[in-house]
């Protein structure tokens, strides 16, 4: 499992693993790179766009959020300096706000946007596949960025590979309807929940447990670690949030999401090489002990035996380098 990059907290995590029928699956940065670029910006009427990324750059640059990292790096690159905004809090599964000059500035989904009061919020819509962002200054909105996360190009086998398992992949995303459903048939995932907030993927993991499935969550930002923790089994990759990791049951390091069911895979060959070791070792010495106990083998064939025994145990188990 370690060379494959999968890091298992526990024995009982290995051994139950496989047991999974269903697994809740995040978009951005599990089925997508996580690396976002902005692919338009729609200033507000009256509104110049060199004034709509200053602000919006100012008021993202300290978050480690995919798409704030989108809209800092087409600041830099295009040579504006970010404005001042203080007072910067984090909005779980919405965005993020400010003080801009003492005046309130926001940033996040249409949706929290209009429910936010900004006019002409709720109407906002981008590319087909894009994440949309509005920011908006006390109440009055500067502008629109589509941003854009290409999915990985091993994720349609890997989704694959789960449902070869016999898993049943469910896409949970904060995101739009649009770049889920987007995403969603690159990677050929039928059951797409799209504008989750963070107790939302919560509740979807309890809505599937209280359906009798047992529950997989694989995440890896701050918003999937409720979700991760209330799973039966949870898997962070590797760059995601440290809280997610520690939430975690399994982490893949190298954030490759073909190592998901790799993991389980290896968990349930596992349990089969435990199962196949204990019938060996149970059978070998229901057979050996009275034979010898009788007198029909000497001590020095039976201790050889016996050791053949435990190298024929060792062996078997090392199949699992090959799992």
């Amino acid at each position: 499992a370690s060379r494959l990059g999968i890091l298992i907290k526990g024995p009982e995590t290995l051994e139950s693993a496989h047991g999974v029928e269903t697994i809740v699956l995040d978009k951005t940065g599990t089925l997508t790179a996580g690396t976002m670029s902005v692919s338009a910006v729609r200033p507000a009427e009256g509104v110049g766009e060199r004034e709509l990324l200053a602000a919006a750059a100012g008021l993202e640059r300290g978050s480690e959020h995919p798409i704030a990292k989108a809209i800092v790096a087409l600041a830099r690159e295009r040579g504006i300096e970010p404005e001042t905004v203080e007072s910067v809090a984090a909005r779980a599964g919405n965005g993020v706000e400010g003080r801009l000059d003492g005046r309130r500035i926001v940033a996040g989904t249409p949706r929290w946007l209009a429910e936010d009061g900004v006019e002409g919020a709720s109407g906002l819509s981008g590319d087909p596949g894009a994440s949309v962002v509005g920011v908006a200054l006390e109440g009055s909105l500067l502008g629109v960025f589509d941003i854009r996360d290409a999915v990985r190009p091993e994720s349609a086998a890997a989704v694959a590979e789960l449902k070869s398992l016999g898993l049943r992949p469910v896409l949970a995303t904060g995101d739009n309807e649009a770049a889920a459903a987007a995403v969603a048939a690159e990677v050929d995932i039928d059951d797409v929940r799209a504008g989750i907030l963070p107790e939302g993927k919560v509740g979807i993991v309890e809505e599937l447990r209280a359906a009798g499935q047992k529950v997989a969550m694989v995440g890896d930002g701050v918003n999937d670690a409720a979700a991760l923790a209330g799973a039966d089994l949870s898997i962070a990759m590797g760059s995601g949030a440290d809280v997610a990791k520690e939430a975690a049951d399994i982490t893949v390091v190298n954030s490759d999401i073909r190592s998901v069911g790799a993991a389980i895979r290896i968990s349930a060959q596992t349990l089969r090489i435990i199962k196949e070791n204990l019938a060996w070792a149970f059978g070998y010495n229901v057979v050996a002990i009275p034979v010898a106990v009788a007198g029909f083998i000497v001590p020095g064939i039976a201790a050889a035996a016996m050791a053949s025994s435990s190298v024929i145990v060792v062996a078997n188990s090392l199949r699992l380098r090959r799992a």
